[in-house]
């Protein structure tokens, strides 16, 4: 079983995270949900669409404008509370790596902190043991946040990311975070290079095999871009290409910009692994 909150899932579901930003400077976006009315108009989108997470951050991660922890609360606590009023039955993660915003947001109630620059603030675990909610656990190769990689290394990025990311998912065990409700994450472009990026995807196997379940969050990242020599709003169909081998190698939960191509991807990974029928069977039966 895997519990996120106060929601529950089976252990072969797959998951879609729909990313809503509350910024005026995302890098995709480029400000269409800053405003709230805005932002509540695609939480409806993407529920309609199937999402059953919606993933809020206040900041974006490439460098910008400094926002402190007020500004942060101040664009996410009180859409958390509107968000969970509207849709009791979706899961809310919020996209933080502040202990002080992640106890605001949980209050407001949140069911999933997502630390997307992997425990730069160790208190954030602690605040989702104390509210008994989920927790993202990610490898950043120790990043500052808001930062981009600079001549970033590793011996093995794998093996760096697994040991980071179960490190991480044990000592949250250890504070009292419940360990169905902790997921890892690898991080594409976050701490590394595209080649680091693409090594991640080929060998995510590596990552799932550890029993954790692994959430990617790989939607129009510029290891795509670089890839295929592409900007972002040309990346559609190198990203599902990368998720389609992300789900071949057993990832759980997606975080998206599109909700329908990732769902109708994933579930034709699914159905070609033998874990999902078809919807339906005509082609040669009658």
């Amino acid at each position: 079983m895997l519990r996120l909150g106060r929601h529950t899932f089976a252990d072969d579901a797959t998951l879609m995270m729909a990313i809503v930003n509350r910024t005026p400077d995302s890098f995709y976006d480029r400000g269409a949900t800053w405003a709230e009315e805005k932002a509540l108009e695609r939480v409806a989108q993407v529920v309609e669409q199937g999402a059953e997470i919606v993933d809020i951050g206040g900041i974006k991660a490439a460098p910008g404008a400094v926002i402190d922890v007020a500004e942060e609360k101040t664009r996410v606590v009180d859409f958390v509370a509107r968000v969970r009023s509207a849709y009791p039955g979706v899961v809310i993660s919020v996209d933080t790596w502040r202990a002080e915003v992640g106890r605001a947001v949980c209050e407001a109630g949140a069911d999933l902190l997502n630390d997307a620059w992997g425990g730069h603030d160790p208190g954030l675990a602690e605040v989702a043991a104390e509210f008994d909610v989920a927790l993202v656990c990610t490898h950043t190769g120790g990043a500052t946040p808001r930062t981009r990689p600079h001549r970033v290394a590793y011996d093995d990025v794998v093996a760096d990311a697994i040991a980071h990311t179960v490190g991480e998912a044990e000592r949250a065990v250890g504070l009292g975070v419940a360990r169905e409700s902790l997921l890892i994450d690898p991080a594409h472009d976050f701490g590394k290079n595209t080649l680091h990026s693409l090594e991640l995807t080929r060998r995510l196997d590596e990552m799932t095999a550890t029993g954790w379940p692994v959430l990617v969050s790989l939607s129009n990242k510029d290891f795509v871009g670089e890839s295929l020599d592409l900007p972002v709003g040309e990346r559609l169909t190198g990203t599902l290409a990368a998720t389609a081998v992300a789900a071949w190698h057993g990832a759980r939960i997606f975080r998206v910009h599109e909700v329908v191509e990732t769902r109708q991807v994933v579930d034709m990974v699914a159905t070609i692994r033998g874990d999902l029928a078809p919807a339906r069977l005509v082609r040669g039966l009658a």
